[in-house]
C-alpha cells in the first residue's frame, strides 16, 4: 500500500526536477521538424560551387566525391558554396578530421564577390574551437547582451559558451545550426556552444571552408518550416 508522501518529499522531487530541466536547456532534447531540403545528394557537386582563387588550381584537387563522403583537402584556402542563398533554416551536418585536425568553418549568410572570404558569419570548425562564431568583413551579431561588431577588423571571434565537445580525429561529428531571422544558435554534438541576436546579415549563401587540413562531411541537409 502506498503511503501519503509529505511535504518534504514532494519537495525534494520539485526540487531534483528542476536541477533535471535546467541540466537540459544547453543540450538538444527535441524532435526536430520541418520540411527536408537535402542540399548535397551523396554522389556529386548538383547545387554547389567549388572556389578558389587561383584560377590555376584545379578544384577536382580540392574538393572530391568518394564513397558518399564529400572530401576536401584542406589546401589551397577557399570553399564549396550553395548555388542558392537560403534565410530561416535549421542546418544539419556531419565532419570528421581523417588526419591531423586544423581549420575550416561553415559560413553562413555569405553573399558578395566569391572571394577568401566572403562577407559572412562564421560558425567555426577549428579543432578546439567547434562552436566559436567568426565575424568576417564587418559583419555583427549580438552576443550575451553585447553588439559585436568591428568594421576595421577582417575576423571578430566569439568564443563558444562551454568547453570543447568534440569527437577525436577520424570520429564523425555533428553540427546544428539554428538561423532565424537574426539569430542564430550553434550546437557542437548535441550541445548549445554559441547563440546570437540581431545578425546584421540573415540570409545568402552556405560555405564550407577548405583551410587546413583534409576534412570530410556527409549528411548535409536543412529543415524549413
Amino acid at each position: 500500500m502506498m503511503r501519503k508522501m509529505s511535504r518534504t518529499g514532494l519537495g525534494i522531487l520539485g526540487l531534483v526536477a528542476l536541477v533535471g530541466l535546467t541540466g537540459c536547456q544547453n543540450t538538444m532534447t527535441h524532435q526536430p521538424s520541418g520540411k527536408k531540403v537535402a542540399l548535397w545528394n551523396g554522389k556529386d557537386f548538383t547545387g554547389w560551387t567549388r572556389f578558389v582563387p587561383d584560377a590555376g588550381v584545379n578544384v577536382d584537387d580540392v574538393w572530391q566525391v568518394r564513397g558518399g563522403v564529400l572530401y576536401c583537402a584542406g589546401k589551397p584556402n577557399g570553399y564549396i558554396r550553395t548555388d542558392k542563398k537560403y534565410e530561416n533554416y535549421r542546418l544539419y551536418l556531419e565532419w570528421r578530421w581523417p588526419e591531423t585536425p586544423t581549420n575550416s568553418g561553415v559560413l553562413l549568410h555569405a553573399g558578395g564577390p566569391d572571394q577568401v572570404w566572403p562577407v559572412c558569419i562564421e560558425c567555426q570548425l577549428k579543432a578546439g574551437s567547434a562552436g566559436d562564431f567568426v565575424l568576417i568583413n564587418g559583419t555583427g551579431i549580438t552576443v550575451k547582451g553585447t553588439d559585436r561588431q568591428n568594421p576595421a577588423r577582417q575576423f571578430v571571434v566569439i568564443e563558444k559558451m562551454s568547453p570543447g565537445n568534440e569527437a577525436p580525429a577520424g570520429q564523425w561529428n555533428r553540427y546544428e545550426i539554428h538561423c532565424e531571422g537574426g539569430t542564430i544558435r550553434c550546437y557542437v554534438n548535441g550541445v548549445l556552444q554559441n547563440e546570437g541576436t540581431n545578425a546584421t546579415v540573415t540570409s545568402g549563401w552556405i560555405c564550407l571552408q577548405s583551410e587546413g587540413s583534409p576534412i570530410e562531411f556527409r549528411n548535409i541537409y536543412l529543415l524549413q518550416n
